[in-house]
Parts: structure tokens; C-alpha cells; sequence
């Protein structure tokens, strides 16, 4: 195998493993803390959507990727990869939304109630998040309808143009217009999300520099809270800085009719990094998702002395 495919796939690989890992694990202690507690709070449960859809994102892009770089061939149907690309669009999207809806809620619940709008809409906030899945799922899920369409596994021969060569299956748009129309249509609605995201996480640094201590409702817990923003603002650094290399890579795939291979590869690796990395700042920032997992490690660790003990004896 030729080193540089070597390289390649060792580094989706490494992705790909230890993100869906990573997610995994996020997932089972908010999982934990649900059967313990039967509830989580607003930012948590956003953390947990914001986990399940990289995983989604890792299990639909990584895994089919990764497996193509190594050389599997014929891994999917046309079936498959309108499938696999569907959820993949979906996911995708679902983690910028899920970022910006993470840090507007945590710049309104930390704003002091000024005027008589925001007074009314505080309370109601923790009301508003399962409706704002469910509208952000059904949002997503109409603004990707059109991948599937596209979607073909891939043929023998040449690519044709405006086709995107993702290894496993081929994006065939057919001609410029719908190839330009549809990096738009993904383009503008990402942009507005970072966009939304920035202006939020730009207004609770803000409140958090000019009001310190005197931010309302934090006395006892005001480290948690900032805690809570400095992790937000983190994630959307993150988000925004792979965003920033994802767009220039796909404003560059626009103007081009044949996309070439090692270009394909930078993009799908470049806009999986923040689905790979922010569980990892999930777990070092958040004390609640950290204690389950070394309470687990500390119950795994007891059965395994139990059964030692239980086979020394016998």
C-alpha cells in the first residue's frame, strides 16, 4: 500500500475511532445521569442531541470513508448511499444548529431580564428545548431532501463532471446549475447558523466581561456558570475554526468541474475534526459527564477485584 494512502487512512481511522468512542462515552453518562436523575438540564440536553448527531455524523462519513481508503470497494448500493448520504447531510447540519442553539441558550439565561420580552421568554426557555429539536429536525431534514436524488454508488470508469468522488459513493449533480445550487443552499443556511452562533457567543463574553459577579442569579453557583459559558464559547471557537477551513475548501470545489481526489479527502477530514474533538472538550469541562465516567471506571474496576477474589478462592 502506498504510503501516502497509508497516511491517509490511518488518520480517518484515528478519527473516526476515537470520536465515535469519545461520543459514545458522552452518551452513556448523560444516559447514566437520566436514569439517576430522570431528567437533564437544558444545556445538558443539548450536549447529549449535540453527541448523538456526531456520532451520527462519524458513523455515515468516518466509518464508509475510512473503509474506503483502505481499499473496500463495492461497500455500498445506490440504496445505501442515498441512505448513508441522507443522514449524513442531516447530521451534519444538525451539529451547527445544535452549537448555535447551545450558545443563544446560554447567552439568554445568563442575560439580566432588561425588558419585558426577555423577562417573559427566561422562564420559558427549559419549555422551548424539545420543541427546538424537533423543529430543527424537521427543519434539516426538508433543507436535505435533495441529496438522495444525487446519490449513486459509484460506477466503473471515469467520474463524470460536478460530480463529488467520495470513494464509497458518487454525488452526481449533472450539470453546474444544481452543483452551484445546491453549495449555496448548504453555504447560506450554515453561514446564518454561524452567524446566529458568533452574535450570541460575542454577547455572553460581553456580559460575562462587563458584569462579573453581578450577572443575575450567580452567587453560589457562578462558577458553574461560567464554567457552563467558557465551554460554550470553546465549542463555538472550535465549530468556527473548522468551519472557516471546511467553506474554503468547498468555495474552491465550486469553480472547479472535476474535484480531485486529495481535495475530496481534505474537506471530509477537515469537516469531521469538531465531530471527532468536542466530545473530548465535553468531557474535560464538564464535571457532571467526568464523574460518571470515573464512577464507572471506579465500579468496573471493583468488579473486576470481586471476580479476581471470587476465582482465587474456587
Amino acid at each position: 500500500m502506498d504510503l501516502c494512502v497509508t497516511i491517509k487512512g490511518v488518520s480517518f481511522l484515528l478519527q473516526t475511532g476515537l470520536g465515535i468512542l469519545a461520543n459514545a462515552l458522552v452518551l452513556l453518562a448523560y444516559a447514566h445521569m437520566l436514569l439517576r436523575e430522570s431528567r437533564l438540564t437544558p444545556a445538558d440536553a443539548i450536549l447529549c442531541h449535540l453527541a448523538f448527531a456526531d456520532l451520527l455524523l462519524l458513523l455515515t462519513r468516518g466509518v464508509p470513508q475510512t473503509l474506503s481508503v483502505f481499499g473496500v470497494r463495492n461497500l455500498l448500493t445506490d440504496g445505501g448511499c442515498k441512505a448513508v448520504i441522507y443522514l449524513y447531510r442531516v447530521s451534519r447540519a444538525l451539529s451547527v444548529c445544535l452549537t448555535c442553539m447551545l450558545s443563544v441558550f446560554q447567552a439568554a439565561s445568563v442575560a439580566p431580564a432588561a425588558g419585558p420580552l426577555l423577562s417573559r421568554l427566561k422562564p420559558r426557555l427549559p419549555q422551548l428545548i424539545l420543541p427546538g429539536f424537533a423543529a430543527l429536525w424537521l427543519l434539516n431534514m426538508a433543507v436535505c431532501i435533495a441529496a438522495p436524488f444525487f446519490s449513486v454508488a459509484p460506477r466503473n470508469g471515469t467520474v463524470p463532471p460536478f460530480t463529488l468522488n467520495l470513494g464509497f459513493c458518487h454525488v452526481d449533480f449533472r450539470d453546474n446549475l444544481s452543483y452551484v445550487a445546491n453549495g449555496v443552499a448548504v453555504s447560506v443556511r450554515d453561514f446564518a447558523f454561524v452567524g446566529v452562533m458568533l452574535g450570541s457567543s460575542g454577547f455572553l463574553l460581553v456580559l460575562l466581561h462587563r458584569h462579573g459577579r453581578k450577572l443575575k442569579g450567580i452567587r453560589r453557583s457562578q462558577g458553574k456558570e461560567k464554567r457552563a459559558a467558557k465551554t460554550v464559547l470553546m465549542l463555538v471557537v472550535l465549530y468556527t475554526v473548522f468551519f472557516g477551513i471546511d467553506n474554503v475548501i468547498w468555495i474552491y470545489m465550486l469553480t472547479v468541474a472535476q474535484v480531485p481526489a486529495v481535495v475530496a479527502d481534505m474537506r471530509v477530514f477537515f469537516s469531521s475534526c469538531y465531530a471527532s474533538l468536542s466530545p473530548f472538550l465535553i468531557i474535560s469541562s464538564n464535571k457532571k459527564v467526568k464523574a460518571r465516567m470515573v464512577c464507572a471506571s471506579a465500579d468496573a474496576a471493583d468488579d473486576s477485584k470481586q471476580a479476581d477474589v471470587k476465582h482465587s478462592e474456587s
